[in-house]
């Protein structure tokens, strides 16, 4: 989300560094990494106005003149501004942003480390969370899960990435690139009920109505350190619509922060794509350049696999990549096979197929 990492170096540890990176670029990843542990530190701050200018001292103090910033828009925002306060002064810094949100809404880059795990954790936990639900879904036929994603649904939409028919879970996708219409959502819900006799939803913590209202603010609990409200309640909101007009039994999920942590999810591919960025980051410094992120570029041929790229921060700085239309179906509460074709890559290995056992009722 808004947290992010940083590693600053001196031009005495670069040259070092740059030693080790005259024999193999694969060594001087290495190198950087381990000599880099005790270094990296994070922070979940928005630079106030005579903040760059304070940075900047206080990186001339310490001899500091490489600075890789890990995070999202916000900390691509924060990289940007400083790297631009330093060349207003005249110091000698430079900037590189590296990229990390599982919200996967940086632009100009084909995704970001740090959701192919979040997805996989999400994908997982529609699944697991359902067998309970298709246990006795006369008890409460009606689940809930929310996820984090702030203004994009990529995290909301991996719930889908275990379905393998069409009334696998989940059935309903809310994402907040999509405005919520009650009557819409009620006739869904009823709709796949009489169907199949259960629904699992999976809403974006940060769906808002047709008025832009995010139906989380029934549970905000404040804003966070970049002015963005920190929202808790549209899965709440949600279970109580079902429950009044319906009249169904309903409940809700919050993975919450496990989203961002569970490390028994760890997507391997995203492991080794957030070692390669943080490596073509230190590659961009010693090469001299500044005030850029790294991207991803997805390859397809011979398999799966990706380069990497630089785009200036400028371009970067506090925007964002939504859900594509192409990636939802014609209801807009569904991903296409274009989304799995983009998404299931990311995951690593393949999501367990879970055994159904057929239900007959039994004659007396």
């Amino acid at each position: 989300m808004a947290s992010m990492a940083c590693a600053m170096a001196s031009k005495d540890y670069s040259k070092r560094i740059s030693s080790t990176c005259a024999s193999s670029q694969q060594t001087c990843g290495r190198a950087f990494v381990t000599r880099l542990q005790p270094l990296l530190g994070s922070c979940r701050y928005k630079l106030q106005e005579d903040d760059p200018e304070r940075v900047i001292a206080l990186l001339r103090k310490h001899d500091i003149h490489y600075l890789l910033y890990i995070g999202g828009n916000d900390s691509a925002d924060t990289a940007h501004r400083l790297a631009q306060s330093a060349q207003q002064v005249g110091y000698d810094l430079q900037t590189i942003s590296v990229p990390k949100t599982i919200d996967n809404d940086l632009p100009f880059t084909d995704h970001c480390p740090g959701y192919g795990s979040a997805a996989r954790f999400i994908a997982l936990a529609t699944m697991d969370s359902t067998l309970n639900t298709v246990s006795i879904p006369w008890h409460y036929p009606v689940k809930v899960i929310e996820t984090m994603g702030r203004n994009a649904g990529w995290l909301a939409a991996a719930s889908a990435l275990g379905k393998r028919h069409e009334d696998d879970p989940p059935h309903i996708i809310m994402i907040p690139e999509q405005a919520f219409n009650v009557d819409r959502f009620l006739t869904q819900v009823e709709a796949v009920y009489r169907r199949i006799g259960y629904v699992i939803v999976v809403v974006s913590e940060a769906v808002r109505d047709e008025q832009g209202k995010p139906l989380g603010t029934v549970g905000q609990v404040g804003e966070d350190a970049f002015q963005h409200p920190l929202l808790s309640g549209a899965a709440q909101y949600l279970v109580e619509l079902v429950k009044q007009h319906l009249q169904l039994r309903a409940r809700f999920d919050k993975p919450g922060d496990l989203q961002r942590m569970a490390s028994n999810c760890i997507s391997q591919t995203d492991q080794d794509e957030a070692y390669l960025v943080g490596q073509a980051a230190l590659l961009a410094l010693l090469s001299g350049e500044s005030d850029k992120m790294v991207t991803l570029l997805r390859h397809t041929e011979p398999a799966y696999h990706c380069s990497t790229g630089l785009v200036e921060l400028a371009r970067v700085a506090n925007a964002q990549q939504l859900m594509p239309n192409h990636f939802l179906d014609e209801s807009k509460t569904m991903v296409t096979q274009a989304f799995f074709d983009y998404a299931l890559p990311l995951i690593g290995a393949s999501l367990p197929d879970h055994a159904k056992l057929a239900k007959t009722k039994a004659q007396l």
